[in-house]
Order: structure tokens, then sequence, then C-alpha cells
């Protein structure tokens, strides 16, 4: 791979840790289950957002931007993570917060990433917006900067649909099969959320270009299956072009996996609640409502089904996004499930 030979910018702890899911293992009964914990990438909580930044910064500050620019739903890990990574380069941050989810918690708006993005010192504007729809409102807020005398470097959601947005994850590939080699494991199956493509774009071709015959499958999260898979095949052939893979990725090459995302981007389903709260008093482990636990649904239910087969070793990725939890309380606002 040539990805060396583009520069980072130092934002995350690396390597994150791979750990075993015992309990949870054995409480499923099938495939033996570890996880990458990709929440622990450290800027401001960590995500995995913070892995695609350290690639765009370089960019941005080659290109002499004093002002990021980006945009997100009210709850959005990349954006929160956008204005950590803006404080630690020394630029100015303009988040668009657009309302993605109607959500039902008075304290929405102010809690969880939206706060922290505050704390942090963002400026944000939020407006009315879809996840579905293309938005004018990120070009709007980039040109309020040039007119201010600013200088943006715009950031599309996710960091994902921009000529640099797959380099993260492809790093994060050759992390993987180096943290395995290093540990006697060798992987059936990465397993995630998969949304704004570039993370499952970004491992695809890693794996490819080294030569690894892990699958890659991303829990699509946004109820729009068919638009985030076409969307993950062009990151990923762009990306694969981007570092001279040297041949097209094929259709086949991009599993998404559908029906664990509820009924809409940001509303959690009965199962993403139950996956919330089992790996937490099985493992100690944090899942939020929009990305995470959606996926964890979707792999539970995956080895529930005996999709993979005993012997399997999978590696789930924990992508962040544990301070949406609290914009999401009322979900939690009993004990739930008894202890197991």
């Amino acid at each position: 791979m040539k990805i060396e030979r583009f520069e980072r910018f130092a934002l995350a702890h690396l390597p994150t840790p791979i750990e075993p899911l015992n309990r949870l293992s054995a409480y499923l009964g099938g495939s033996e289950i570890w996880i990458k914990r990709d929440d622990c990438t450290g800027l401001a909580l960590g995500g995995n957002k913070t892995r695609k930044l350290e690639y765009l910064l370089p960019d941005a500050l080659a290109k002499g931007a004093d002002t990021l620019v980006t945009i997100g739903g009210i709850q959005s890990n990349h954006t929160r993570q956008t204005a950590a990574a803006a404080a630690r380069a020394g630029l100015h941050c303009v988040l668009v917060q657009e309302r993605w989810v109607d959500w039902p918690n008075a304290n929405y708006e102010s809690v969880g990433n939206i706060l922290l993005s505050r704390i942090l010192g963002a400026k944000i504007e939020i407006v009315a917006g879809s996840v579905a729809a293309v938005s004018e409102n990120l070009a709007a807020a980039a040109e309020h900067v040039r007119f201010r005398g600013g200088r943006p470097y715009v950031i599309p959601s996710g960091a994902s649909d921009h000529p640099l947005g797959g380099l993260g994850y492809v790093w994060c590939a050759q992390e993987i099969l180096q943290q395995g080699q290093e540990n006697g494991l060798h992987f059936s199956a990465i397993v995630h959320a998969t949304s704004s493509g570039s993370t499952q774009a970004g491992l695809v071709v890693g794996l490819i270009a080294l030569g690894a015959t892990c699958r890659v499958i991303g829990i699509e999260v946004d109820a729009a299956p068919e638009v985030v898979r076409s969307t993950v095949l062009k990151i990923a052939r762009s990306t694969a072009e981007l570092i001279g893979v040297g041949h097209e990725v094929s259709d086949n090459a991009i599993h998404v996996e559908t029906g664990y995302a509820g009924k809409a981007y940001g509303i959690p389903s009965p199962q993403t609640v139950e996956a919330i709260r089992l790996v937490g008093r099985l493992e100690g482990i944090l899942l939020d409502p929009v990305y995470e636990g959606k996926a964890m649904a979707g792999l539970i239910d995956m080895v529930r089904q005996r999709r993979f087969a005993p012997a399997d070793k999978i590696l789930f990725m924990h992508l962040g996004g544990i301070p949406a939890l609290h914009a999401y309380g009322d979900l939690f606002a009993t004990t739930g499930i008894e202890s197991e």
C-alpha cells in the first residue's frame, strides 16, 4: 500500500485494544466474539472519526485553512470530534447541526455530543434537515466564513465522502491484522455499524490491499440500505485508486446487512435497547442507541441464527458514540431486563 505517503496529524491513541467478549460469547453460545475498542481513540471521548480526521487535518493546514466547517445531526459524533480536532490544531470550527432525528426528549439539543462541542469552542448553527437529503447548509456555512474573511475547509458528514476519507480505516485494517498476528488471532469477519460509508470502505480496501480474506460486514443503521451500500462502494473504489491497489473493488466485496436500523436513523428499536443492556451487564461496555447498539443487535441476531461457524472468531468494531446516550436517557429510566 502507498498509504505511508499521506501525512497524518496525530490525534488518536493507537493502536486501540482488541479484547475478548467472553461472557457475551458464552451467553449466546455461538462463535467467539472479540471487540476492537475504537471508542478509546482518546480525542474528546473518542470514536472512529478521529482516525479519519488525522488525514484531513494536514490537508486543511496545507491549504491555509483557518476554520473547519462540517455537518451532522444534533447528536453527531463526527461534529464533536471535528470540534476537538480543530482545537488541537489551533483552528476555528463551525458546526452545522441539522435536526435529522425527531426524538421526544426535552434535553436532546443540550446534552451529549452537542454539549461537548460547545465546551470545545465550536460555533454551532442548528437548522432543519434530513439525513437522507442533500443539504445546502454546509456550503452556506462555508460561504459565511469566507464572507467574514476566514478560510474554510469543508468536511462532509462523517468525514466520509472526501478524497482522503477512507484512509483512516485503511490504516486500521493494517493495525487489526498486525494485532491478530501478534496474538495468534485470525478473524473470519469484522462487524460494525455503517452509515456515511468510509469506515467500511477503508476496512475493505485495506484488507484487499494486504491480501486478507476476512469479510467486512456493515450493519446498516440509516434504514436506507441501497443508499448506504452505493456510498460505501463509491468510497471504496476511490480509496483503492488513491492508494494504488491496482484493481477496482468489486460489488460483492461490499456486505451490508439490513433489518436492524429500526424505523429511521437515530431511532432505536427494542432490539437496540436489548443489545445495549446486554453488553453493558455482561461486559461492562457501553454502546450508543444510534450506531453501536444497532450494530450489536445485528451481530447478536446473526450469531443466534448461526450465520457464523462455531469455530469462527468475529471482531466487533466499537466506533464510539457513547455521549449520545445522555440524549436518550428516557430509554433507560428503568432497569429493564434482569441481570444475567
